[in-house]
């Protein structure tokens, strides 16, 4: 297995074959989660000790299985414990259980198919992203033989193996290899021999790809489990203090009154009491890190996660698909993101290609065009469609919305004739017509079949062809050419031309390829016909439009004699067939005559460019990572707006080593990091431990445009760091060519150099690796299958939905998260730290001030229905203002609303609070007396006030904190204050207190209490003392220390009295130098395929029998 692989059978046929290809299918289960039955209870735990509290809660139960130290009963330990981590694991296996991908999933080496020459037509989307159909080419029709090949690997293009039949060997490649997440079309059958499964481990090179799945976490919890350690820490020290304070009143004090307060026999000094007591104080302040805080963020969490399920704005019908939340643990990570990292066919756009434009001979003909003026006065009119029915064999799908082009042809308009026959011959799609009249192509790429599609429906139907012809109906009258030579498509040469024969036995070389190529093999004479095309490209490439220019030339038929012969002489060549037979090409392929352009659109999805520009303004950087081609992508890239045409400068990297890379991306944007004056080199070589790298703010606005190969060489050792810092200073971000795991490098990269959350989002089995790479994993359930989906965090249908899951859920859900954060820590320390000011009035004896039920029921009962109310229904502003005002999504990015200075602050706060709730109501109590003389100052009163007022207090705290009221929020506030007193006079009342007088020991203290004019002195002076530095902070900061947030806030304040005028669309502007909008995803190899007369059918059917015979 370490470096090949045997395969060996012996059937009589092939129908043994592919049953025992399906017995071993039938358990060849997929599994995209992390758990399973055995081993959930074990790995579930340990991620769940990986938070510190909940660590810390397991050793607090063994110390309060010491009876020498404990205060408090085991149980009040284990059973909250036992609950948290009972919830914890039935949420995170409901997480996880929707994470199985069952299905028959394999490697296949083909044998044979139902195609000539055994061909079969596969469709890569989930592989490399566009829908191209790919050849194999391999027939095998024997019983037996065995097979040598590579060990599994995560190399997408290539594959090596050894076919050994009847003592011979055949060498295997990579076009024999039907991998998994292809699609078979326009294939009746084929039999293949199963090389890699996934049965015995993740050996398929598409699993190979997908990365491991791992326990996503957030920002959040880590910051958590930071502050758990200071808070420990702390504890440890408030601890220390207490037991050297009980150590001096034990040796000053209490060693002269043991008659009275005896020490227990494993007592024998004060030293050792001390000991006893700092754990005894361990136990009861560990409120300080409450058991209740991962239970309410968890519940905080799967109420925002079902808003995101409930929301219909994130419905879409067509579908009937919901939103999905699929994981409860990531929702206030989606208020951070930074960086969106995106597939581009399937999630930008639908893969769909529409003929949309064309100009033909300078005219130009389109729906925007024959619309332009009328469109300003009457938006809404809907535009009719051209009729086509006269044409009886045109596709019923295609929709044109400008009749002046129809009429031109009509009426015989020789340029438009020449152009559409340039389109219904320049192309290698295959037709069939198995229905007189139904014609379907078969086309290697999209491009091509929307441009042959167009020209059938303009009276130029492609009907069939074979490896020497092609049949053309023009205008109902069958035409067939000759076909001389095809000049096949590469990504060097950027266009196709083909060499035909027309019936009147003129020679004809029609080409269509990239403006940028062609302008420059256009005769002289046709110079005012290429400007003018030139703005019609220029005004295609603005609407983000496909372009390809069309050209022809007619030939003398001697001189294509002397040049057929060079190209069959070059075609035979050994050595650099590929170079000579380029410049055989260039002979020819020159002195063209312009005919037009055509533009078609890669339909993006509805409303894909308006979220980037959304995205764009919160701050979101978007980088592309696709499988396509350069031209492609940056195409794409500018109808998205993550470029712009009035951007200062567009980089491309496509250096084919390790020095032109590291120069290119240095020359690129910083230049300067050449030189050890650079800030960042200063910063790295000073701390060279830290991998995080500052951020740079780049002198202009630019793009980055890199490719798969440049790709490999800068993603490895010192490269790394020029191309993140070079990448991260850029507006957008395009990669192309891309392998899978590449995507998930990218975004790793990213994670390690960058403090920031990153997103990724995808729709084909491509883009899994990246989505399990990234913070958050969003899948898009699109025409590529549905294992993006299966292993993400968060699945819609539409793009456009992203920026609502960001901007309003993801908002919100940060918001919400940093405000129960605050609160509850602040909370917290305000009800522990009272013990400890206590401490020092109670001869550190580790007594507590409040009553036990109080304890129990503090976070449980009394203040838990508050906080969630805040942390599930609070809104800063609506959802209205938050897509209004991307730039309010800003604070998030930076995690200003809860981190370790906030946390601090909330420290301060509640040892403030603490301080004045335990002095305040000690001073009104002090030496006072009731209206009948009777003392007041008894302990049980002063533990009734003290909590009384703690409960006041927080309440009036959280009133300040929520900025959206509603009924629930009324009730959950108000009501737990009111509900608070009814359980006073319960567990406080005379029956139950002489029912049970161990238990209930607060006999008539709330009757007696609550009537003293003392505590209601107490409660208004503590509310007003610890709230009014809150007010206070909260007016002052937004006048001395504003934030960009603040200035948005006065904005929305003020639009609610005078409404804010709608938006203004801007209108783009004109760049001072062009980008050329050419985009065609073809393949090189499919014309000699063509001229080779292996991929077509006999025109006359024939029966495939000699398959099935013995």
């Amino acid at each position: 297995r370490d470096h090949c692989r045997n395969l060996q059978w012996e059937v009589e046929s092939f129908v043994p074959l592919i049953a025992l290809v399906f017995f071993y299918l039938q358990n060849n289960t997929i599994k995209t989660s992390r758990y399973n039955v055995f081993n959930f209870l074990p790995l579930n735990l340990f991620e769940q000790f990986q938070r510190l509290a909940n660590a810390y809660f397991l050793v607090l139960l063994f110390l309060q299985l010491i009876p020498q130290i404990s205060s408090l009963a085991w149980y009040t330990t284990v059973i909250p414990l036992m609950v948290v981590l009972s919830i914890t694991a039935v949420k995170d296996a409901i997480d996880d259980m929707v994470k199985w991908l069952p299905g028959p999933l394999a490697d296949i080496l083909l044998l044979s198919s139902s195609e000539p020459y055994s061909l079969t037509y596969i469709e890569t989307a989930e592989l490399d992203g566009p829908e191209i159909t790919e050849p194999g080419l391999f027939l095998l029709n024997f019983s037996s033989g065995k097979v040598t090949c590579e060990s599994p690997n995560n190399k997408l293009d290539k594959f090596t193996g050894i076919l050994t039949y009847k003592g011979k060997d055949f060498t295997l490649d990579h076009d024999k290899l039907l991998l998994r997440g292809c699609i078979i079309r326009n294939t009746d059958w084929c039999y293949g021999l199963l090389v890699f499964l996934f049965h015995l481990g993740p050996d398929t090179k598409l699993m190979q790809n997908c990365g491991k799945s791992t326990f996503k976490r957030t920002h959040m919890d880590h910051l958590l489990n930071v502050l758990v350690v200071w808070i420990f820490l702390f504890l440890g020290s408030m601890c220390f203090i207490l037991a050297i304070g009980h150590g001096i009143w034990e040796n000053k004090k209490g060693y002269y009154f043991q008659n009275y307060l005896p020490w227990k026999e494993y007592v024998p000094s004060s030293a050792v009491s001390a000991i006893l007591v700092f754990w005894s104080y361990f136990i009861i302040l560990n409120t300080m890190v409450p058991i209740s805080l991962y239970v309410s963020v968890e519940i905080i969490r799967l109420g925002n996660s079902c808003y995101i399920n409930w929301d219909r704005k994130m419905f879409y019908a067509p579908k009937n698909s919901p939103a999905q939340a699929r994981t409860t643990t990531l929702n206030e990570e989606l208020g951070q993101v930074k960086y969106v990292f995106s597939d581009k066919t399937g999630t930008l756009t639908q893969n769909i290609m529409v003929f949309n434009k064309c100009s033909i001979n300078g005219m130009f003909y389109g729906m925007h065009a024959a619309t332009k003026k009328f469109v300003l006065t009457s938006v809404f009119q809907e535009t009719e469609k051209v009729d086509f029915s006269y044409n009886k064999l045109a596709d019923p799908k295609f929709s044109f919305y400008d009749k002046t082009l129809v009429e031109a042809v009509k009426k015989g308009d020789r340029w438009v004739h020449l152009f559409f026959l340039s389109l219904s011959l320049c192309h290698t799609v295959m037709s069939e017509e198995k229905v007189e009249g139904k014609l379907v192509y078969q086309a290697q790429s999209p491009d091509e079949g929307a441009l042959v599609t167009a020209a059938r429906n303009f009276g130029f139907v492609f009907r069939y062809r074979t490896s020497e012809t092609i049949a053309v109906v023009e205008m109902g009258e069958t035409r067939v050419y000759q076909l001389l030579a095809i000049l096949d498509f590469n990504n060097v040469r950027k266009r196709m031309s083909i060499v035909g024969r027309t019936p009147e036995d003129r020679v004809m070389l029609f080409c269509k390829g990239a403006d940028t190529i062609l302008c420059q093999l256009l005769h002289p004479s046709c110079r005012f016909l290429r400007d003018v095309t030139m703005e019609h490209l220029d005004d295609f490439a603005i609407e983000g439009l496909r372009t390809l220019m069309v050209a022809y030339r007619e030939l003398d038929n001697s001189f294509f004699q002397a040049w057929s012969k060079k190209h069959s002489e070059a075609c035979l060549s050994l050595e650099n067939r590929e170079h000579k037979m380029s410049s055989v090409y260039e002979e020819i392929e020159k002195d063209m005559m312009l005919l037009g352009a055509t533009a078609i659109e890669d339909k993006l999805q509805d409303g894909v460019p308006e979220t980037v520009a959304t995205l764009n303004k919160a701050q979101i950087k978007m980088w592309v990572l696709t499988g396509d081609k350069q031209e492609t992508a940056v195409n794409i890239a500018y109808a998205c707006n993550i470029f712009e045409e009035e951007m200062d400068g567009m980089f491309i990297v496509e250096g084919k080593n390790n020095e032109t890379v590291l120069q290119e991306l240095r020359d690129k944007m910083k230049p300067e990091s050449l030189l050890e004056s650079d800030p960042v080199n200063i910063y790295l070589t000073s701390k060279p431990q830290m991998l995080r790298i500052p951020e740079e703010v780049p002198n202009g606005n630019y793009g980055l445009i890199i490719n798969g190969c440049s790709l490999a060489y800068a993603l490895e050792g010192n490269l790394e760091l020029e191309l993140v810092r070079t990448a991260c200073m850029c507006k957008g971000v395009i990669c192309c060519r891309m392998t899978p795991l590449q995507k998930a490098q990218v975004v790793e990269m990213v994670k390690r150099y960058k403090k920031v959350v990153t997103l990724a989002i995808g729709d084909g089995a491509n883009d899994v690796s990246m989505i399990k790479a990234a913070h958050i994993g969003v899948g898009i359930s699109g025409q590529e299958g549905m294992q993006a989906m299966l292993n993400s965090d968060y699945a819609f249908s539409q793009f456009r939905y992203l920026q609502r899951l960001l901007l309003v859920h993801g908002r919100w859900s940060y918001n919400r998260m940093c405000k129960f954060l605050s609160y509850f820590f602040y909370k917290n320390f305000a009800f522990t730290l009272v013990h400890f000011w206590y401490a020092f009035f109670s001869g550190f004896s580790a007594q507590t001030v409040y009553d036990t039920w109080f304890i129990t029921f503090y976070n449980l009962v009394y203040t838990s229905l508050p906080v969630l109310g805040l942390s599930l229904f609070d809104q800063d502003v609506n959802e209205t203002w938050s897509l209004r005002f991307p730039e309010l999504y800003e604070p998030g990015q930076h995690n200003l609303y809860f981190n370790k200075k906030e946390f601090v602050k909330c420290l301060v706060h509640g040892i403030y609070s603490s301080f004045i709730l335990f002095f305040i109501p000690m001073g009104t109590i002090y030496n006072s007396v009731r209206s009948d003389g009777k003392e007041i100052s008894d302990y049980q009163s002063f533990s009734l006030i003290v909590q009384t007022s703690l409960l006041w207090v927080v309440t009036m705290q959280i009133a300040l904190e929520t900025t959206y009221w509603t009924m629930i929020s009324h009730i959950f506030t108000w009501g737990s204050l009111g509900f608070y007193f009814c359980i006073l006079f319960f567990l406080y009342s005379d029956g139950l207190c002489l029912m049970f007088p161990n238990v209930f020991q607060f006999l008539g203290v709330a009757r007696n209490t609550l009537n003293l004019p003392q505590m209601w002195l107490s409660i208004v002076l503590s509310v007003i003392l610890c709230i009014l530095p809150v007010i206070g902070y909260q007016f002052l900061k937004p006048l001395f220390w504003p934030v960009n947030v603040d200035k948005i806030m006065d904005r929305i304040h003020l639009s609610t009295k005078l409404p804010l005028p709608p938006p203004t669309r801007t209108k783009l502007k004109y760049a001072s130098c062009r980008h050329s909008a050419y985009a065609f995803s073809h393949k090189q190899g499919f014309g000699a395929l063509i001229t080779s007369g292996k991929i077509l059918r006999s025109r006359v059917s024939k029966k495939n029998s000699f398959l099935f015979k013995k």
